[in-house]
C-alpha cells in the first residue's frame, strides 16, 4: 500500500462526500482518516466511505502520523487556518477552492508549504480531467485562431438557504466566491494572461451575500471574457471561447463525466453582406473524451503524481496567486456597491 498516497479529509459536508468516493475510485490513493467537529459525524461518515480511522477533532486528524495528504473541504474561512496547521503537522494539502479569503493568506499558505517541503493545490477539479487538457491542446493548436472572447456560466438554485454556509457572510460566502472563482479560472487559463480589466455588477441576497454576479474581464491581447453565475436562479452552466476563425462549445465544463465529456469545434456562416453564396454554416466537429476514473478520483491521482513524481501541480502557485487576486478585486467592487 506504500505506492498509495494516504488521504486525511478534513470536514465532511457534500464536497468531501465526493472526494472520499473519487479518492475510494483512484489508482494512487487511499482513505486512512477522516476528521470532523463531532465523533458522531466522523464515524457516520468513515463508515459510508469505509474510512478506518474517524476522530472528532480536526487537530486529531492532523496529529495521525499515517495520514501523508490532507484534503481540505472546510468552510471558506477555515481554509486558511487549517491548511497552514496541516502543513505545518507535515502534510501535504489539496485545499478546496476558493483557496482563501485573500490574497494575503494565499501567500502565507504557499510560503508555509515551501519552508515544510509539502505540496499544496488548489482543488479545482475540472483542471485535472482531460477534457479540459483537450480543449488546451485544441486553443493552442490554433484550430479557432485567436482568442478573443470567453463565455461561462455557473449557476444553481439553493430554496433552503438560512442554513447553507454559501449564504454567511461569516463563512466568506457568497456566489463570487463559490463558483465565480470557477469562471476567473476558466477565463483566465484560456486567455492565457492576467487581466487588465476587471468589471463586477451584483444582487446582494436578504442574507447579505452576493448571490448573483455577472462581470467581464479585459485581456491586455484585447480578449474579453464574460462570466455569470448564481445561487438562486437557473441557467445552462456552459462554456464557449470564441476566436477569429471559429469557436469551441463546452457543454459541461465543471463536472465533466467520466464517459462521453464532449466539446464541438464550430464557425459561424459569415454576414450575407460578405458572401452571400454561403447558405448554412460550416460543419461542427464534436469531440468525444472518455476516461476510466472518477473525476475526482482524477485529481487525487494528479495530485500524487505531484507527491511522488514531483510532476507539475494541476493548478500552480502563480495561477492560483493570480486567480485570487481578481478574486480580491471583484469582492471590492461589490463590497463598495452596498
Amino acid at each position: 500500500m506504500n505506492d498509495r498516497l494516504a488521504w486525511g479529509i478534513l470536514g465532511t459536508g457534500n464536497i468531501a462526500r465526493q472526494f472520499a468516493a473519487g479518492v475510494n475510485a483512484s489508482r494512487r490513493g487511499r482513505l486512512v482518516a477522516v476528521g470532523s467537529r463531532t465523533s458522531d459525524k466522523a464515524q457516520a461518515f468513515g463508515q459510508t466511505h469505509h474510512i478506518p480511522t474517524a476522530y472528532g477533532t480536526y487537530q486529531q486528524l492532523l496529529d495521525d502520523p499515517t495520514v501523508q495528504a490532507v484534503y481540505n473541504s472546510l468552510p471558506n474561512n477555515l481554509h486558511h487556518e487549517w491548511t497552514i496547521k496541516a502543513l505545518r503537522a507535515g502534510k501535504h494539502v489539496l485545499c478546496e477552492k476558493p483557496f482563501a479569503i485573500n490574497l494575503a493568506q494565499a501567500i502565507e499558505m504557499f510560503d508555509v508549504a515551501q519552508r515544510h517541503g509539502k505540496v499544496l493545490v488548489e482543488a479545482f477539479m475540472y483542471r485535472a480531467h482531460p477534457l479540459t487538457h483537450a480543449i488546451q491542446q485544441t486553443v493552442n493548436s490554433g484550430a479557432i485562431g485567436e482568442v478573443r472572447l470567453i463565455r461561462t456560466s455557473f449557476c444553481f438554485k439553493v430554496s433552503q438557504w438560512q442554513a447553507n454556509i454559501r449564504f454567511n457572510p461569516a463563512l466568506a460566502g457568497g456566489v463570487l466566491m463559490d463558483v465565480g472563482c470557477y469562471c476567473v479560472s476558466f477565463s483566465r487559463l484560456f486567455a492565457g494572461a492576467e487581466p487588465s480589466q476587471i468589471h463586477v455588477i451584483h444582487h446582494r441576497h436578504e442574507s447579505g451575500v452576493d448571490d448573483i454576479a455577472a462581470g467581464t474581464l479585459v485581456f491586455p491581447s484585447g480578449a474579453i471574457a464574460s462570466f455569470t453565475c448564481g445561487m438562486s436562479v437557473h441557467a445552462d452552466n456552459t462554456a464557449s471561447i470564441c476566436g477569429s476563425e471559429g469557436y469551441i462549445e463546452i457543454p459541461i465544463p465543471w463536472k465533466p463525466p467520466a464517459s462521453g465529456a464532449t466539446y464541438t469545434i464550430a464557425r459561424s456562416t459569415p454576414p450575407k453582406m460578405e458572401n452571400p453564396t454561403i447558405k448554412s454554416p460550416s460543419p461542427r466537429e464534436t469531440c468525444t473524451i472518455t476516461v476510466d476514473g472518477d473525476l475526482y478520483g482524477l485529481e487525487a491521482d494528479a495530485f500524487a503524481a505531484s507527491v511522488f513524481d514531483n510532476a507539475p501541480p494541476f493548478v500552480s502557485r502563480e495561477d492560483t496567486l493570480g486567480n485570487q487576486r481578481v478574486m480580491d478585486e471583484l469582492r471590492r467592487q461589490i463590497e463598495l456597491a452596498k
